[in-house]
């Protein structure tokens, strides 16, 4: 029988080319293949790119922007010289544990598209497959990541952690407490690598330039995305224009006549963490509603094909993480084994009974939380998802046709919204 974790240890040949040029009519791009040479599990030094790609068996290769510049339409892209992720060195690989595949890449740079809009405060994101599954901002790191990874904590297992200061000591001895695959900083304070090193195939990332992530935010770059008939589509990076609590707009719409606008003003705080969510949101794969509540993340929902759906499923992870805390702060052990001990006969179900009551009770932590929609929501029964269950703001686009309504059940609930003015779809 074939062993089937070799093929995760397999490091790919890839035949692509060692550069590649992009024509814009008379404007080219030049790039250039990156490989490193790193050490595999038996300390032979092997020079290669990526192990492989988005699964064993996928040839990928990356590569750093090196040469030209793009002026279209009145738009300056992204120039050489400014690589982040696609730069990284050898001796930015802090540890490399071995060769990153396209996943681990792509997980920390999203994490910097999103860190890019949340540089004024600590803060912590921890991915998988390329979305957020926990992510806080706090007073210090070692809170932040606490707090992220307490969002979500089973997702979180194995993911990237991407952070925007400096990774102290404290917050390296809460790290190695869980099981991450890359951990990306902008550098390491001392003591901090001597405790993330204890993990050997752990990959420490010191990523050049976060500091300065926030000067990329009015920054294009070009996206590509390949047909299955070879053809190519080729958009201009998103912008985000809510980067501060005075770019909301209100919340007032127009029907037969009539003018319907939130009663309630948010109030500070509210809007403070309605812009923390939204700017999570740029990096969550739509159609997506998340739930925020004192800059962390509560719930959050992606992919779905309807808005009511994602609004759910937001809620029901939302229910579930903060059960599974409940069960852990309190027994060590996912609330999954400790019914499963209940199923044997070797717990009490009263005890379970009573987690899952307290859990009803919270509505899962999202009373007085926020709700952000990536697109506006096309009739009420979508934002009535969010206000069942205790969110007292929302944050969405706003431009349906049937605005009035969702501001009708938003001011019934005695919530208030804003309009970003902006849709933010990611596919």
């Amino acid at each position: 029988m074939a062993d089937l974790k070799q093929m995760y240890r397999t490091v790919m040949d890839d035949n692509f080319p060692e550069t590649m040029t992009i024509t814009f009519g008379d404007q080219k791009l030049e790039y250039k293949k990156k490989a490193w040479k790193l050490p595999e599990s038996d300390g032979t030094l092997v020079e290669k790119g990526l192990r492989y790609g988005e699964n064993p068996g996928q040839e990928a290769a990356l590569y750093e922007l090196s040469g030209g510049n793009l002026l279209l339409g009145g738009c300056k892209f992204i120039t050489p010289g400014r690589g982040m992720v696609s730069s990284l060195t050898e001796s930015q690989m802090v540890q490399a544990g071995k060769h990153p595949g396209k996943t681990n890449l792509t997980d920390v740079d999203n994490g910097l598209n999103i860190l890019k809009y949340l540089m004024d405060r600590p803060c912590a994101v921890i991915l998988k497959h390329n979305n957020p599954c926990g992510a806080a901002q706090d007073d210090s790191l070692e809170k932040a990541y606490r707090r992220a990874d307490r969002a979500d904590r089973i997702a979180a297992f194995g993911g990237a952690l991407v952070v925007n200061r400096a990774l102290d000591k404290a917050t390296a001895e809460a790290v190695s407490k869980n099981y991450l695959e890359v951990v990306a900083a902008p550098d390491y304070e001392e003591g901090a690598l001597e405790i993330l090193t204890k993990k050997k195939d752990l990959r420490i990332l010191q990523i050049p330039g976060i500091e300065n992530l926030a000067s990329y935010r009015s920054e294009r770059f070009v996206e590509f995305k390949s047909l299955v008939d070879g053809g190519i589509i080729v958009q201009q990076s998103p912008l985000n224009a809510v980067t501060r609590v005075e770019d909301f707009k209100p919340a007032v719409a127009n029907y037969k006549g009539e003018e319907y606008k939130v009663e309630k003003a948010p109030t500070k705080a509210e809007l403070e963490n309605l812009l923390f969510g939204w700017c999570v949101e740029q990096g969550i794969t739509s159609n997506s509603v998340i739930y925020v509540k004192d800059f962390c993340t509560v719930g959050i929902g992606t992919g779905e094909q309807d808005r009511v759906g994602v609004a759910e499923i937001a809620v029901f992870k939302a229910y579930t993480k903060h059960s599974d805390l409940i069960c852990f702060d309190r027994y060590g052990m996912p609330i999954k084994d400790f019914e499963l001990l209940v199923l044997r006969g070797e717990r009490d179900g009263a005890l379970l009974d009573e987690m899952r009551m307290e859990t009803l009770r919270a509505k899962g932590g999202l009373i007085g939380s926020g709700m952000i929609s990536d697109a506006f929501f096309p009739f009420r029964d979508g934002v009535d998802v969010g206000l069942r269950e205790g969110v007292t703001a929302v944050c969405q686009p706003g431009g349906s046709a049937r605005d009035f309504e969702v501001i009708e059940a938003v001011n019934q609930a005695k919530a208030t919204m804003v309009f970003t003015g902006q849709r933010c779809f990611k596919h």
